[in-house]
């Protein structure tokens, strides 16, 4: 199985926002090391407790680190920006690490009302062009835009030997059949979905258009939590879950919680009902629960690969979570 790590950057209660910047630089070191396919940083805005609102500055970063694994964004949010520029970011970033950039591509603000203001000028206009935009930024990594078009004569230098590969993020069948439309990779964030994945991904693969080269691909994206016992994989998922809805009460400012932190907060009945209807949408376990898990999962909605999303209060929590579900599910040569 294929497995990849999707990195929202989250900043723990007893950290900076640069130790958990730099803590998200070892576990892209890790994730190569344990041969996960790629590693996918996310793009917030002024969102308490998540330290990324640059993809492309970490990515760099990132890339400097590592040698092998793939890395992308998970996602660019386009509304905000300029096709060309992020073409232009992306091509830049697969000149310097070749044949190992994804672009990820969503359409959601990544922040308040405010922070949207602050970053776009008629944002909700831009999600109506996002198919439009979609196009023209592909036509700037492809560097095939129409001879009859108005940026047929301009490149997003660098051109790559190797073009950054787009992907688009979504969890609606709207989203997959733009996708599908466009002979695009699609990644359906399963963990923040209710709706149903499975119809949405066969809708995708239905209406997908081979373009040159290009095949139908799709990743699903997960909440797991996994520990060397079902009690010990619990108790550090408690942290992100308490986290959640202290964050949906408008509280969680100081970032995710330690285990004594969440011993102190008291959960009301309806929180306590909103935390288990949470841990049904996650996997958590030990590792042969995980992996058996991980793999109906990719059974169920016929996918070629896992993304894991995984945030901790301990950093070193984290990655023990995501070395036990390699061990289970990836085949390699080198183990830390």
């Amino acid at each position: 199985m294929k497995l990849s790590i999707l990195d929202q950057v989250p900043i723990s209660s007893n950290q900076s926002a640069k130790e958990a910047l730099e803590q998200s630089v070892k576990l892209a070191q890790a994730a190569e090391q344990l041969g996960y396919e790629r590693y996918w940083i996310a793009e917030h805005h002024d969102m308490p407790g998540l330290a990324c609102p640059a993809p492309e500055v970490m990515l760099s970063y990132i890339g400097a680190g590592t040698s092998r694994i793939r890395i992308g964004s998970g996602a660019v949010l386009l509304p905000h920006y300029k096709p060309y520029k992020i073409a232009e970011v992306y091509n830049l970033l697969a000149t310097l690490f070749p044949d190992r950039i994804d672009l990820g591509i969503g359409r959601a603000p990544g922040g308040s009302a405010g922070v949207t203001s602050a970053l776009s000028d008629h944002f909700l206009q831009n999600v109506w062009n996002m198919p439009s935009s979609l196009k023209e930024l592909l036509h700037f990594i492809y560097n095939d835009h129409p001879e009859d078009s108005e940026f047929a004569k301009i490149n997003a230098a660098p051109i790559p030997d190797i073009a950054p590969v787009p992907w688009l993020l979504g969890t609606s069948k709207k989203s997959a059949l733009l996708a599908a439309e466009y002979g695009m990779a699609y990644a359906f964030g399963l963990f923040m979905s209710d709706k149903d994945a499975a119809e949405i991904l066969d809708c995708y693969y239905q209406a997908f258009k081979n373009g040159s080269n290009r095949k139908p691909r799709t990743i699903l994206t997960v909440t797991a939590f996994c520990a060397e016992t079902t009690e010990l994989a619990e108790e550090i998922a408690l942290s992100s879950l308490v986290w959640s809805i202290q964050r949906g009460k408008g509280k969680g400012h100081s970032g995710v919680p330690s285990l004594e932190e969440v011993k102190q907060y008291r959960l009301s009945e309806t929180e306590k009902e909103a935390l288990e209807k949470m841990k049904k949408k996650m996997i958590i376990g030990n590792p042969d629960q995980v992996k058996n898990k991980l793999l109906d999962l990719q059974k169920q909605y016929k996918t070629d690969e896992i993304m894991i999303v995984t945030i901790t209060y301990s950093p070193e929590d984290r990655i023990k979570s995501y070395q036990l579900i390699a061990n289970e599910l990836i085949k390699r040569e080198t183990v830390i």
